[in-house]
């Protein structure tokens, strides 16, 4: 399928404005938490807003990257932008936390087509030389959000209350789903092809289980260990159950064929890196720069904004640099090295050195990050059959999301107990705030900051080891250039054309 170059600027515009739409989801919310669960009576249930969310996104996208492959992308595209409408209507309307987490359900499926589907269309409709390109177009929408979604969902909430969050997604998304119906091409499903159903079920029971279990042991309440154990048991043998039905059946949810092609396999790899390694850290780091570095929390705020920002700019030139020559190879072996440096001069860094040399460091790992974050979506999409194309994207998606999430959980636990472990003789759990510390005694600010430091020279090199199993990855990647020419679909076989 060609698509004429206007055809084209009007799909990435709409693309883009939908993912932007999705990704803003994630962010914008944070800011509102606490005015939500507090009108909503429900500040202990004020996990489930986010929860719910991210769980259902999660558990949906290798879902609907098999039905993207069954039923044709678009028209599930247009069904998630739609539920995602809907939903966004009805988190205005919750008047309780229950119908709230509801509605954030609906959202989070929505999000999870609106995140996937992009991708999806483009590994479709765009030859391959051009995916990184347009991927890395659209997948600025995320770092963007991360920027401005914080800063928009407060402004929001306090001009116009905490519902309108929710309810300016209707004529955002009403002007998506014309430009969507307009701008993408039909595209063809396998209609014939049968869905696995118990294959989808299992893994969705697993990916809930090991969600829950990670979210468990990070929120580090009390009595909640047999919780995560049972958690993480029932996640274990389900994974087990999924590879078993996986192996049997004709149409597997998530084909296993994926893992035995080296450049599929090392590109999930790499994007379980990314979620190990970037996405697990980033939101723990401005507490530690407060504490090490004595900071504000205002101020606090500028490393992560250095980290996006980088991945940001690194995603948009490497995208467009890997279009222009084909060769892929060396931006993720380059990227993850720049990221294990940056995350490795973190961890050698003595607590009182001015800010920008933190914003610095972690401005290389966004960098590094960004250098390979879209492009190994191009190369498992050319590198998987076309028919699979759906599946194999929502692959390469999943993974990052299970990493990020399960390895979380772990540096929030680290972090915990060590800081606990360390506390100066005399202060409570209770009294390590930013804010008690601004007033405490000097040489106490300064035992607190060690404190910090130490506990997070481990994570650091824990990270920076990710990232260089990453660079083993990405020297494992097959050795060549991004096709021009858009494949052809394969023939259908007489089994499933009859």
């Amino acid at each position: 399928m060609s698509l004429s170059p206007l055809r084209l600027r009007l799909l990435v515009i709409s693309l883009l404005t939908v993912s932007f739409l999705g990704a803003l989801d994630h962010t914008v919310v944070a800011t509102s938490l606490a005015t939500i669960s507090g009108e909503l009576g429900a500040v202990d249930q004020m996990s489930w807003i986010i929860v719910s969310y991210t769980l259902a996104s999660t558990v949906l996208l290798p879902v609907l990257g098999k039905l993207a492959d069954v039923v044709g992308a678009r028209a599930v595209f247009l069904a998630s932008l739609v539920l995602f409408i809907v939903a966004s209507l009805f988190c205005g309307m919750a008047q309780d936390v229950v119908q709230l987490t509801l509605a954030r359900i609906g959202q989070g499926i929505g999000s999870a087509g609106l995140h996937l589907m992009p991708q999806t269309i483009i590994g479709t409709v765009v030859a391959p030389r051009e995916r990184p390109r347009i991927l890395s177009i659209i997948g600025a929408a995320f770092p963007i959000a991360i920027l401005v979604g914080p800063l928009l969902g407060g402004v929001i909430t306090d001009a116009w209350g905490w519902r309108w969050i929710f309810w300016i997604n209707l004529p955002v998304g009403v002007v998506a789903l014309v430009l969507a119906i307009i701008a993408v091409p039909h595209i063809e499903g396998r209609a014939r092809r049968r869905f696995d159903v118990a294959g989808a079920v299992t893994l969705g029971v697993s990916v809930t289980a090991l969600v829950l279990a990670a979210g468990w042991a990070s929120s580090e309440a009390p009595g909640m260990m047999p919780a995560v154990i049972t958690a993480a048991v029932l996640a274990v043998v389900g994974f087990g159950v999924f590879v078993m039905i996986e192996l049997r059946v004709a149409e597997p949810v998530v084909p296993l064929r994926h893992f035995a092609d080296r450049t599929v396999l090392m590109c999930i790899v790499l994007s379980t890196v990314i979620g190990v390694g970037l996405f697990s850290v980033v939101s723990y780091v401005p507490t530690y720069i407060q504490m090490a570095y004595r900071t504000s929390a205002t101020v606090s705020g500028l490393v992560p904004i250095a980290t996006v920002f980088g991945m940001l700019v690194s995603t948009l030139l490497t995208g467009w640099l890997a279009s222009r020559s084909g060769r892929y190879r060396a931006f993720p072996v380059v990227g993850t090295a720049l990221a294990a440096i940056g995350l490795l001069v973190m961890a050698a860094l003595p607590p009182g050195l001015p800010l920008w040399v933190p914003m610095a460091a972690m401005g290389l790992v966004g960098i590094g990050t960004g250098a390979f974050m879209n492009i190994i979506v191009a190369v498992a999409q050319s590198a998987a059959p076309r028919e699979d194309t759906g599946s194999v994207t929502a692959t390469i998606s999943l993974v990052r999301q299970i990493g990020s999430t399960t390895a979380t959980a772990v540096v929030g636990g680290v972090i915990g107990a060590g800081v606990l472990a360390g506390l100066p003789a005399g202060v409570v759990p209770s009294q390590l705030t930013p804010q008690a510390m601004q007033s405490a005694p000097a040489a106490l600010q300064l035992e607190v900051a060690e404190l910090y430091s130490a506990v997070l020279v481990p994570v650091f090199i824990g990270l920076a080891v990710a990232y260089l199993v990453g660079v083993v990855a990405a020297l494992l990647l097959p050795h060549g250039r991004l096709s021009e020419e858009l494949e052809p679909r394969p023939r259908e076989t007489a089994d499933t054309a009859a």
